[in-house]
């Protein structure tokens, strides 16, 4: 082993250590939501919106749930429970009472996690409350009644979910257990597999490396090439995500009447989640024909095709790069800077292109065989632009279904370039979403590689 090999096989190892310690010391961001519930009886139909807050009293859209009254199966002056979500760290329940006049009885309000309960002392609750449009708010019989007017009329009340708030962090902390053991096994079995099975696993990523060049100027060519002929040239390579993206805004901000989401402007948060998506789209659609695009190359016998699919990503690269600029200072137009968590889009767009990466050396080496394979992706990536949260907000879906729409890897990607741009969260702070996108990359990325190895062998006959 010369002297270079065990610097970096060192440095392997120190950072391997590193990584470790940093699990080890790893923390969650907290205990999980507290389930809360409150019976309404009103004489009016409007929307309820119930917020939570810890001490600082700051209150928003992301930390809220809108309930309607009545239910659908009721009508005015029926009891009606109400069901929302609230933080551990809840000190303050703000709650809306829609925007007309019209009396509202509370009762039953507390929230509860896993048997522990905690219900509010509304008598307390009524003397110490903040009330804006309310004429009047007294307790009878234990129930709060409120007397709303016409408006914003709301009123904050303090609470105290000490019980269901220690249940909820006892189960967090198992539960961050469980996640730094399985943090360490997914971290340190790669590696042990890595050097167990380096010359199987290498292969790939040590043609690609000694390629690096070739792999640069082709991929610069092919960007190049892709609108020659035509007068604006690779001006076309920006016009079209741009024009797709003002049509969405169009069609959500004043067809639909997009307002805020997750407290920024909806141009914001629409831009962070197709950004990400324009280029998975581009490297699934380029990346998957590459090897028929490349077939006078593929039939030579001393090119090495397995470069092919990496020309395609890096030639995606220069219009995402432009684009992620270009959602940077959209931010920076509505007083969102950059900050160091910005940085963090270097991270995630790895991410994305490890992805795409392992699904495109399967694709590209199926699609020769079975040449429908490119319809029927264009078709999921048809879908899968609107079963992603880009357009929509995720906290529309109830808290116990969004588990269903955090499966696809994409979402871990999207999420992170908002957290990027304006959520101002690192990437491990959210270590039960990287274990379970790292670990199906690498199960995706192991598939495409051992698939494009076994088929490698019959490209050039039948091309």
């Amino acid at each position: 082993m010369s002297n270079k090999q065990k610097l970096v096989a060192a440095l392997g190892i120190l950072l391997v250590i590193l990584l470790n310690i940093g699990i080890l010391n790893w923390h969650g961001a907290g205990g999980n939501p507290l389930a809360g519930r409150m019976t309404l009886r009103s004489d009016i139909s409007d929307n309820v919106q119930v917020f939570y807050s810890g001490e600082e009293k700051s209150f928003g859209e992301s930390a809220s749930t809108i309930a309607p009254y009545p239910a659908e199966d009721g009508k005015v002056g029926d009891e009606c429970e109400i069901d929302f979500t609230a933080g551990t760290e809840t000190s303050f329940l703000r709650i809306d009472f829609g925007a007309a006049a019209g009396s509202w009885d509370i009762s039953g309000l507390e929230a509860s996690y896993k048997g522990a309960t905690d219900a509010v002392d509304l008598e307390k609750a009524a003397a110490n409350a903040e009330r804006t449009d309310i004429s009047n708010l007294s307790v009878r019989n234990g129930v709060l009644h409120v007397e709303a007017n016409a408006g914003d009329p709301h009123i904050v009340i303090p609470v105290d979910f000490a019980g269901a708030r220690a249940a909820s962090m006892a189960d967090a902390a198992r539960s961050d257990m469980i996640v730094r053991i399985l943090a360490l096994l997914l971290l340190d079995g790669a590696c042990v597999a890595a050097v167990l099975f380096r010359k199987k696993f290498l292969t790939l990523p040590i043609e690609i490396f000694e390629n690096r060049q070739l792999i640069f100027k082709l991929a610069s060519n092919d960007f190049k090439t892709k609108y020659a002929g035509s007068y604006l040239g690779i001006i076309w390579a920006f016009i079209q995500p741009i024009v797709t993206v003002l049509v969405y805004w169009f069609v959500f901000s004043v067809g639909f009447r997009s307002g805020r989401v997750s407290d920024v402007p909806f141009v914001v948060y629409l831009v962070c989640g197709l950004v990400p998506w324009f280029y998975i789209q581009d490297l699934m659609n380029s990346g998957t024909n590459a090897l028929i695009e490349y077939s006078y190359l593929v039939k030579k016998v001393v090119f090495k095709i397995s470069v092919l699919p990496m020309v395609k990503a890096i030639s995606a690269l220069f219009v995402h790069a432009f684009f992620v600029l270009l959602t940077i200072v959209i931010a920076a137009l509505y007083r969102i800077w950059p900050s160091a968590y910005t940085l963090q889009v270097i991270y995630y767009f790895f991410c994305m292109f490890v992805f795409g990466l392992g699904i495109t050396y399967g694709t590209c080496a199926i699609v020769i065989f079975f040449r429908d394979l490119s319809q029927i992706i264009n078709i999921i990536l048809q879908i899968g632009v609107w079963t992603i949260p880009i357009m929509w907000n995720l906290d529309m879906i109830p808290a116990k279904y969004q588990f269903i729409f955090k499966i696809n890897p994409m979402f871990y990607v999207i999420n992170g370039y908002r957290q990027s741009v304006y959520g101002h969260v690192w990437f491990w702070q959210d270590l039960k979403l990287t274990i379970y996108f790292w670990a199906v990359t690498g199960i995706l990325f192991v598939i495409g590689s051992v698939i494009f190895k076994r088929l490698k062998i019959h490209f050039a006959d039948v091309l």
